[in-house]
């Protein structure tokens, strides 16, 4: 008697979370963390008996938050024709309903949806966008955001932050601004850093990149503050890109100002050249 081959399927999933409860995305013994919380839902709405494995576009830091995660993970089809039960609903319909059913309110998965042929959650991307809210005026802030923003106590500088951060946007070796692993390329493609001022008063910048190094947005947010400040002068931002290595004026901001808002795909077509591209180390060209 033959056996028939075990069929999967690649499902991408979107998500949020409030980062306040967790030791960051990655699972590690002993520590609550958005993937293990994830997994087990996984493991428990598929009736499996080991969770998952989840591919994510981005590793968060302890109590970043995220609005616009997506992760991937590949599933037995048997197991997934089995998640309507009685109901019409498609097992991605399914899935996102019996997810936020069994998931802690500190996460939402947003949509499930069977992956196009070559999507890859992490390779795939071509851009990561983040956003840090950043608050100068103490007496100002609003008690019911106290965890998606950072407070500093001296007045900012809106237009000298602005000038210093526009000149970090290219493709650059980011060593100054990244906590280094053996082997890991610090050359990033920045594609936007700028900064306004809501009608809340509290600075909000927005970060662009195809891809970022670790604590590499929250040490750009840290890059700024000197400047607005009125310590160190705009041109300064950019002798430390330049230095290609860590400056004690940088400091790395705290994790609860930051969000992870948007991860941004190419076309359908494209997906798998993509992922090639971006597995492939990085380096800067010869000038």
């Amino acid at each position: 008697m033959t056996t028939q081959p075990c069929t999967r399927s690649r499902l991408r999933v979107d998500f949020a979370y409030d980062g306040s409860g967790f030791s960051g995305w990655a699972a590690q013994p002993g520590l609550r963390t958005v993937e293990e919380t994830l997994a087990l839902a996984w493991q428990t709405i598929l009736r499996c008996e080991e969770p998952p494995r989840l591919t994510v576009a981005g590793r968060t830091d302890a109590g970043v938050h995220a609005r616009g995660a997506v992760c991937h993970l590949d599933v037995a089809d048997e197991l997934l024709v089995r998640l309507p039960g009685r109901s019409d609903r498609s097992p991605a319909e399914a899935a996102v309903t019996r997810l936020n059913g069994v998931l802690p309110g500190d996460v939402v998965v947003r949509a499930v949806q069977v992956a196009p042929e070559g999507f890859d959650a992490r390779f795939s991307a071509v851009e990561r966008r983040y956003r840090y809210r950043l608050l100068d005026d103490p007496a100002r802030l609003d008690p019911l955001r106290r965890h998606d923003t950072t407070v500093v106590r001296r007045p900012l500088d809106l237009a000298r932050m602005q000038e210093a951060c526009a000149g970090l946007v290219g493709l650059h070796d980011f060593a100054a601004f990244c906590k280094q692993r053996e082997g890991a390329t610090t050359i990033r493609a920045l594609l936007e850093y700028s900064w306004v001022r809501d009608d809340e008063g509290v600075l909000v910048a927005t970060v662009r990149a195809d891809a970022f190094c670790h604590s590499m947005v929250r040490a750009l947010i840290g890059g700024a503050v000197p400047v607005g400040e009125g310590r160190r002068d705009a041109a300064w931002l950019r002798s430390v890109l330049e230095g290609a290595r860590r400056d004690p004026g940088v400091a790395v901001m705290p994790p609860q100002g930051l969000s992870l808002e948007a991860v941004v795909y190419p076309g359908d077509d494209q997906l798998g050249a993509r992922a090639e591209e971006a597995r492939a180390v990085r380096r800067l060209p010869l000038l």
